[in-house]
């Protein structure tokens, strides 16, 4: 008996059944997957290629500063972006909690929780496959007690799956610091503007514009050096201040608007890949490298004016089907009617 005989007479009993999908209405997706196992409206990004270069560690990091060699890094919130970011050669990728207003919509980075911020941790690590990833301990996880940091820290890196955390602020916090770098894990610093303290600063301002600013921006830098961070983050600071305060540090400084004197540079990849809208206000010290908004929108126009055309999907997006099959489909629903 020929197989397209018995592919028929199986779709016939199939049909003419009680139980089948056009009496039973089954959802579609479920004939679907039973003969198309292999082909899906939708697949997993895909597993990230294996890194062309080794996994950057602590001990990298100090040696690129011993070389004085910029360490790059910037921030990434989901698979895609942290996919992106680690084929492009990033040293370090950073879940910031800026994620809160440029993945989540939030008005700013005060609003973002601890949960929220291990999602998209776990989210990026998976993508990170030779950067050096670190997490964000957002408001509120961290400022009432050291015990309470090391307990944040500790699930940032355990549920999060990522290699180090940073944290805002100077000296008030060099005793946090050293309880959560005592346990073993890494923490970056981050001094300067404090975007979490935006209130108590007055806005999003400039610190270190005076002599006075610009030795609180010292003492905070080497209080967390002190405590044991590996790295601190200068945001916000006149480039002459965070040339001298790299100067008097013995562990990389990463700018972002601090000028180029210091060991590196991070900023948000959404700004920097021009991923907003039109109209967007920009810090002064982001560089726009690209325009992936305009680009985006011009695609999902372009599929939104096919689709209604009917120009998508064409032939070639489609599954074919035998024609004697096809017949004999359209022969069971016509006796089907009948």
């Amino acid at each position: 008996m020929s197989r397209s005989v018995t592919t028929s007479r199986s779709l016939q009993k199939s049909l003419l059944s009680p139980k089948s999908p056009l009496t039973a209405a089954a959802p579609l997706w479920v004939a679907r997957s039973q003969c198309q196992t292999r082909q899906s409206s939708h697949s997993p990004l895909g597993n990230p290629s294996a890194p062309q270069r080794k996994k950057v560690t602590i001990n990298t990091l100090r040696s690129l500063h011993q070389k004085d060699e910029p360490i790059t890094m910037i921030t990434a919130h989901d698979f895609p972006s942290a996919h992106v970011a680690d084929h492009a050669g990033m040293e370090i990728i950073l879940v910031g909690d800026s994620l809160a207003m440029v993945a989540l919509g939030m008005e700013d980075t005060s609003e973002v929780v601890l949960d929220e911020m291990i999602l998209h941790c776990r989210s990026v690590s998976r993508a990170t496959k030779a950067a050096f990833t670190i997490g964000d301990l957002p408001m509120g996880c961290y400022e009432i007690a050291p015990e309470q940091a090391l307990e944040s820290a500790i699930r940032v890196v355990k549920e999060g799956r990522v290699q180090g955390v940073k944290l805002e602020g100077g000296v008030e916090f060099a005793p946090t610091i050293e309880k959560i770098t005592r346990a073993g894990i890494p923490v970056l610093g981050h001094v300067g503007l404090t975007p979490q303290r935006q209130h108590a600063m007055g806005g999003f301002r400039v610190q270190g514009k005076t002599t006075t600013g610009a030795i609180k921006v010292l003492e905070d830098a080497l209080a967390v050096q002190a405590a044991g961070c590996f790295a601190v983050v200068l945001e916000a600071v006149p480039a002459e201040v965070a040339a001298l305060v790299t100067n008097r540090l013995k562990i990389p400084t990463i700018g972002i608007g601090a000028g180029n004197g210091c060991s590196g540079q991070v900023l948000v990849q959404v700004d920097m890949s021009g991923n907003f809208p039109p109209g967007r206000f920009l810090p002064k010290f982001v560089k726009q490298y690209g325009n992936v908004w305009a680009e985006s929108l011009r695609a999902i126009e372009s599929y939104r004016s096919e689709v209604k055309s009917r120009q998508y999907p064409a032939p070639a997006h489609t599954y074919p089907m035998v024609a004697e099959e096809l017949t004999e489909f359209e022969r069971l629903i016509e006796a089907k009617r009948a």
